[in-house]
């Protein structure tokens, strides 16, 4: 059975009617701060500790309880609802347009009224932190696959207005690394393996770069999602080639400009060509997937 929804007006009226009714903001701790309805508990939904919080907030599960969360095209009260009814809450409510509706109607609320605003990305070049930033890797064939990470040694992006204009950075491909094999001494004959001429050549060629030419904005893209697309020139074994992808960019808690993107490259672009159907008549076992698979974590210093 679903939560009852009910109006704002019909909030105002159970909670006078009704005192023990408990009225549950259900959005993040610093929202509640800022606005929230008069006489409200928080307790985050998307928190581990919601249920722990729950039975001392509302011990009696008879105990009328109403959620809401930001506004009708946020999810999180309809959770919320949906976790009080699983764990046997009854009545469960839920407000019809949550905290947006509420405020519409010209309801009493509390909190210090402040609206937080994204922080924007610092102007100028930023430092790549080594220790933070990796670029993972998996590669396939028929029957297996096979993942680890090459260290980006050093790098930068050039920032201006909030844009990125461009940047560079520097990958040891000589010190890939396969973390599946790891403890196994088939590792180092994988690793001599992808050294080798056969794929990466790092004795030729032991760096390889990725090169930022354009980055543009993703329009209304929501928090978390993809909201730039990249061009990039990507250098592998002396061939230089362009690729496209999109990345998820932001500030984290300690001012850092992090970017994140997942995307694939055909290895045969750069003439590593070890093991393809396209360029060898007959592979047998040694078929190898021209897909390699690429995560990418960029943390830059803060500025």
């Amino acid at each position: 059975m679903p939560a009852t929804l009910i109006s704002p007006a019909e909030l105002d009226t159970l909670r006078l009617q009704q005192p023990s009714a408990v009225i549950m903001d259900v959005r993040l701790p610093d929202d509640h701060e800022r606005c929230a309805i008069a006489g409200s508990v928080n307790n985050c939904v998307l928190e581990v500790a919601f249920h722990d919080r729950l039975a001392a907030l509302v011990p009696d599960k008879k105990t009328p309880v109403c959620v809401y969360g930001s506004a009708a095209s946020s999810h999180e009260a309809t959770m919320a609802a949906e976790k009080l009814l699983r764990a046997g809450y009854d009545p469960v409510y839920r407000l019809d347009g949550c905290l947006a509706a509420w405020c519409e109607a010209g309801l009493p609320t509390v909190g210090s009224g402040e609206t937080p605003q994204p922080a924007p990305l610092p102007t100028g070049r930023l430092t790549v932190d080594v220790e933070e930033s990796r670029m993972e890797w998996l590669g396939r064939n028929l029957m297996n696959k096979h993942w680890g990470s090459i260290p980006i040694t050093s790098g930068y992006l050039d920032v201006k207005d909030g844009q990125i204009q461009g940047g560079e950075f520097v990958l040891s491909v000589a010190d890939i690394t396969c973390d599946d094999l790891a403890g196994n001494p088939y590792h180092d004959v994988l690793i001599a393996h992808l050294r080798s001429d056969d794929f990466f050549d790092t004795a030729l060629y032991p760096e390889a770069r990725l090169k930022l030419t354009d980055a543009t904005v993703i329009p209304e893209a929501p928090p978390g999602s993809q909201n730039l697309q990249v061009e990039a020139d990507l250098t592998l074994r002396g061939v230089t080639a362009p690729i496209s992808f999109t990345l998820s960019a932001g500030m984290d808690e300690k001012q850092r400009c992090v970017a994140q993107a997942a995307f694939s490259i055909d290895r045969t672009r750069w003439g590593v060509l070890y093991g393809s159907g396209r360029f060898f008549a007959r592979l047998a076992g040694h078929l190898v997937n021209d897909l390699i698979e690429l995560q990418v974590r960029i943390v830059m210093e803060p500025a």
